[in-house]
């Protein structure tokens, strides 16, 4: 081996000339990398060379080799090696050559301890780490972190000698150097050590902490970036070890970085990056921060960032600490209870939105409005307090202020559509008004200001309208569309997208009102359906996309079809154009026609299932990415990112320096980190969308059904909880399909029970028992709370939908399977209601929960009501299971919780009927107390729940025992100004008493009130049990009932016209029999 040339062709690799750079590259990889002396001759570089930059390339080439070629060097040789290696690596006076040297050193002694080689290392380093000489105690804890990074399996016995010593280097009085790499060594420990079985460790570690802290607030303090990134990464890497490293010290921890994050002397960067540790620490530890009830403290603190916006807008990409702040308002009200986040923040915005300042007025409706997505319930019962704050700052004399406002409007109506359309009538004249003021002015000297107005008046008006009933938005569109329609052409992309999205919107929202201004439209957006060049043009073809579909769905598919071809066309030419965004949207666009066609998109449907399984069948294979110093937690490690798999590069140093980067491009290599994402992305709305045009299209998609589900089923265990998510739900969209199908070609319907009473098809069969096999795989482990809910609505759906058959698996049955992790999620034990890394023991159960948590119960409370559906009477042993957790959540401090667990039992009852009976005292009691809860929907529910009982249960002496009561409870309700849904349910009760036992019911004082009750106003089903029990008490003569013939007769009249949804279709043959028969007898 020529090792001149050799060393020759090293040098070249440093040259500016790429060509020159390739053709080294090739000749090294070809003729000498092969030979494992290339090994030798580069550590022997990086020994002996003068020369920096050629070092720094020898280490991270050698690096490279060690592992195939060290084995190959000669016994003899290998200690010479090792010694001349750690002796320079102890002298090298460069630290990036440095750092590179050690991590040689380090995947050398992976090898060789592994061996039984080189068992001093360790002890060497132990003890130069506590040597006079700086620079040696630098290198020597450098290197036994690189050593913890490579081979951690070494050090799992002598973690707690380590700690010791780190305990001490970590106080190290002269060398910062010597600090930052004991904590990046201590950040390694962390990883090994197991908490539970090495309690000195554990001690050891956590008296550490409080100097890491030190180390870090010197950083920041000094302005010393650098090692103040290499710190706030370590701390953010702890966070997602094990609880009891940080627990101690965990509230002292979030009251520094809140320290931090809101002292305007210190650096954005170090700012944002406490935020940021703020951030991860509610997703990890939500649970541990609510015990702590810090949040009240975080949401207050971080509200007095966000004034610092200052001139930029509050949507833009760039980190600053106002954005952050408002990034983590968003996952503290995601994350928390109402009463640690939106209660606090709603008092302490008052004086900001009162403030003379308009960077405060703005801040504070910013900050309510990114609370709204993760409250919408809570944030729901004080509209009357935050609609009029909203409408004042929509007069706002800042621009500023009223752009803000106008977001606000957006967030609120995006969560609150119906609630926040009510109050069209004083919110679309404000939105207009803003649009119009700024319209006029958008090419004076506040030109981005006026433009920012203009767009989010568009994007209000986007949110709010569909929140509206049609006959509502019906009377604004000849007022909005003219208006907003004007604005598909402007020179501001942004400001284009928004106009076009809120036309969509508006068509929606209005159907046949649209329909004048329907071809103008569509003329208008033809032209940006086919655009080809440039970012921004393609997200306006996919902003147009989106909308077009909106207003397919509104003109319907008649007047729809003469564009639907060239749609179609364009929407697949996109998936070519290399711009995840307008993929994305054309699968979205497939899905939205499949349901405006329904079986008449056959003619698409092989172009659209090629390109949605060409999406799924991307390849996903593992990256490797090199990451610079600010990312060393994760060197060495594969992390999923967006469900791509992503293998991060042990360390080489390569990055810290651009000027000497040869082996790699940073901006190539997160390219291919965003890449994944979109992938991952991408594959989720494609699974979605699947599942849309299988519903949609039913039988015309069965020569495409087997593909579809081979493609599909794998990915319920993917990487990405998104992935996983849409699968499973996907999948048993498809199980409907297949089940709606066999019922409509001649299959029995279904029958409440086990063992089962119809049979379903062999290809039902099959495929029921491999999605129930998939789901019940994932759900006992997922961590994912959103993909939770999921599962337990697409379990409860299919329940209710194809009864008990999907229960059947193989030979057995699910049924224990599913209580079991039902009964988990109601102790709130599941691992998704758990902070990373602790179990329920480790937290307790907490009394509040977040609304997203709570949503996890409710769906849950979902499967168990579908379960009690699909085994009918047989689930009254299933019950007792349940009773207990189901009954403490009627008694909660939560009214959302009360009302579910409320509404839950009354649906179990009307599901398991006679089956209840065995439980009736029991229930009897708890639905009596909850008819005196002060809160209507809990009212309501119990009402219902109490009605149900009277008629199933079989136990008459308990039923009948309590009849009193329940009337004398119920006889308020009746006359009362009670909202609709009480007064429905009320007649539905007392109607439910009356079939089951007339005769111990004052039928001459009840019937005359149940009639002022009629006809129901929004609780139509309990039109079934009022007029069969009307219907009974004609049939036996009853004569107060025929006494009120006079009065019944034109409610008759009513409940058969319009709205159809009244009656089902049974009750309209029986009540229609029965107006012929008054009629017939001149009454």
């Amino acid at each position: 081996m020529d090792e001149n040339h050799f060393l020759q062709l090293l040098e070249s690799l440093l040259q500016s000339d790429t060509e020159h750079v390739m053709r080294a590259t090739a000749e090294l990889n070809k003729n000498f990398y092969k030979n494992p002396r290339s090994l030798v001759l580069l550590i022997n570089i990086l020994v002996t060379n003068e020369d920096s930059r050629v070092r720094h390339l020898a280490a991270i080439e050698s690096r490279k080799l060690v592992s195939k070629h060290w084995a190959a060097v000669s016994a003899e040789l290998r200690p010479q090696i090792r010694n001349s290696l750690l002796q320079r690596t102890f002298k090298e006076d460069n630290t990036l050559v440095r750092h590179s040297s050690a991590r040689v050193l380090s995947a050398i002694a992976q090898i060789d301890l592994a061996d039984g080689d080189w068992a001093d290392l360790p002890g060497l380093l132990q003890q130069a780490a506590t040597t006079q000489d700086a620079s040696q105690r630098e290198v020597a804890v450098y290197v036994l972190f690189a050593l913890l990074e490579a081979a951690p399996e070494f050090f799992i016995d002598s973690a707690s000698n380590l700690l010791t010593l780190f305990n001490e280097t970590i106080k190290d009085p002269e060398s910062v150097e010597v600090r930052i790499n004991t904590m990046l060594a201590i950040a390694q420990i962390s990883i090994l050590l197991d908490t539970d079985e090495d309690p000195k460790g554990l001690r050891l570690f956590q008296q550490a902490v409080p100097h890491m802290v030190g180390v870090l607030k010197n950083a920041v303090d000094e302005g010393d970036e650098d090692h103040a990134m290499q710190a706030f990464e370590i701390f953010q890497t702890l966070l997602s070890g094990s609880p009891a490293l940080l627990n101690q010290h965990f509230k002292n921890l979030i009251e520094f970085m809140l320290d931090v994050a809101t002292n305007t002397e210190i650096s954005d960067d170090s700012r944002v990056q406490a935020l940021s540790f703020l951030m991860q620490s509610v997703r990890f530890r939500k649970l541990k921060i609510q015990g702590l009830k810090i949040g009240e403290t975080i949401t207050l603190k971080v509200l007095q960032i966000v004034p610092e916006l200052g001139e930029l807008s509050s949507d833009e990409d760039d980190l600053t600490p106002a954005r952050s702040a408002l990034g983590l308002l968003d996952i503290l009200a995601s994350s928390l209870p109402p009463s640690q986040v939106v209660v606090p923040l709603l008092k302490g915005i008052g004086p900001y939105v009162s403030s003379p300042e308009p960077e405060k007025r703005r801040a504070g409706v910013l900050a309510l409005g990114m609370c709204v997505e993760g409250a919408p319930d809570f944030i729901n019962t004080q509209l009357k307090e935050i609609l009029p704050m909203i409408l004042h700052l929509l007069e706002d004399s800042s621009i500023k202020v009223r752009a803000a406002a106008l977001n606000g409007v957006a967030r609120l109506a995006d969560d609150l559509a119906e609630d926040m359309g009510k109050e069209h009538a004083r919110l679309i004249p404000a939105l207009v008004k803003n649009f119009d003021a700024a319209f006029s002015h958008s090419q004076g000297a506040d030109n981005d200001y006026n433009l920012d107005v203009v767009r989010q008046s568009c994007n209000a008006v986007d949110s709010l309208i569909e929140g509206l009933s049609i006959a509502d938005a019906a009377q604004y569109v000849s007022e909005l569309v003219p208006r907003i329609s004007q604005l598909f052409g402007h020179e501001n992309f942004k400001v284009a997208a928004a106009s076009i999205a809120a036309i969509g919107s508006v068509a929606a929202a209005s159907e046949e009102a649209f329909l004048p201004y329907y071809e103008p439209i569509m003329k208008a957006l033809g032209k940006y359906v086919e655009i080809k060049d440039g970012n921004d043009e393609l997200d306006l073809r996919a902003t147009t996309c989106d909308s077009i579909g909106k207003i397919a769905s509104a003109v319907g598919a008649d007047a729809f079809r003469p564009y639907a071809q060239q749609l179609m066309v364009a929407s697949e030419e996109a998936l070519n154009l290399d711009h995840p965004r307008l993929k994305e949207t054309s699968y979205i666009l497939w899905g939205v026609l499949a349901k405006v066609y329904e079986e008449d998109f056959e003619p698409f449907l092989p172009g659209v299932v090629k390109g949605l399984l060409l999406c799924l069948k991307q390849e996903e294979d593992e990256i490797g990415v090199e990451l610079g110093e600010e990312a060393k937690d994760l060197l060495g490690t594969s992390v999923t990112i967006g469900g791509k798999k992503v293998k991060v590069a042990a360390a080489t140093d390569d990055q810290e320096d651009a000027d000497e980067e040869v082996n790699g491009d940073d901006e190539e290599d997160w390219d291919d980190l965003e890449t994944a994402n979109a992938v991952a992305m991408e594959k989720e709305i494609a699974v979605e969308v699947i599942g849309e045009v299988i519903s949609a299209t039913r039988s015309k998609y069965l020569s495409f059904f087997q593909t579809t589900i081979e493609e599909v089923l794998p990915l319920m265990d993917h990487s990405y909880e998104g992935i996983r998510k849409t699968a499973i739900v996907t999948l048993w969209r498809g199980y409907v399909m297949l089940w709606e199908l066999a019922e409509k070609n001649g299959m029995e319907k279904w029958k409440p029970g086990l063992p089962l009473q119809v049979e379903p098809t062999a290809e039902l069969t099959k495929l029921g028992t491999l999605v129930m096999t998939g789901t019940l795989a994932v759900w006992q482990e997922e961590e994912d709370r959103s993909t939770v809910t999921d599962i337990n609505r697409s379990l409860a759906t299919t329940l209710k939908l194809c009864g008990p058959a999907a229960l059947i698996n193989g030979d057995e049955n699910v049924v224990e399977q599913i209580k079991n992790e039902v009964l988990q999620i109601l102790s709130k034990s599941h691992p998704c209601q758990q902070d990373m890394g602790e179990d329920a023991d480790d937290t307790g159960i907490l009394d509040e929960s977040s609304e997203y948590d709570r949503l996890v119960v409710e769906t849950a409370m979902d499967v168990v009501t579908c379960l009690a559906a699909a085994l009918g009477e047989s689930f009254g042993q299933g019950w007792k299971q349940f009773e207990k957790p189901i009954l403490k959540y009627t008694s909660s401090q939560e009214q959302t919780e009360r009302s579910v667990a409320v509404g839950t039992i009354a649906e179990c009852i009307g599901n398991m009927g006679s089956g209840v009976t065995p439980h009736t005292a029991g229930l009897m009691k708890v639905l009596l107390r909850r008819m005196g809860d002060e809160d209507p929907e809990v009212k309501s529910n119990s009402v219902y729940g109490i009605g149900l009982l009277c008629e199933k249960s079989e136990d008459d002496k308990e039923v009948l025992s309590n009849y009193g009561t329940i009337m004398s409870k119920l006889e308020p309700l009746l006359h009362s100004s009670q909202g609709s849904r009480i007064l429905d349910n009320s007649a539905g009760c007392v109607s439910r008493m009356i079939y089951k036992h007339p005769d111990r019911v004052p039928l001459q004082e009840v019937l005359p009130s149940l009639l002022e009750l009629l006809p129901l106003r929004e609780d139509y089903e309990e039109n079934e049990p009022v007029f069969k029990t009307i219907i009974q008490l004609y049939q036996a003569g009853n004569p107060t009932m025929r006494q009120l013939t006079p009065q019944l007769t034109p409610i008759l009249e009513k409940v058969l016209g319009p709205p159809e949804e009244q009656l089902d279709g049974d009750t309209r043959q029986q009540v229609t029999e029965l107006a012929k028969y008054l009629q017939s007898q001149g009454k």
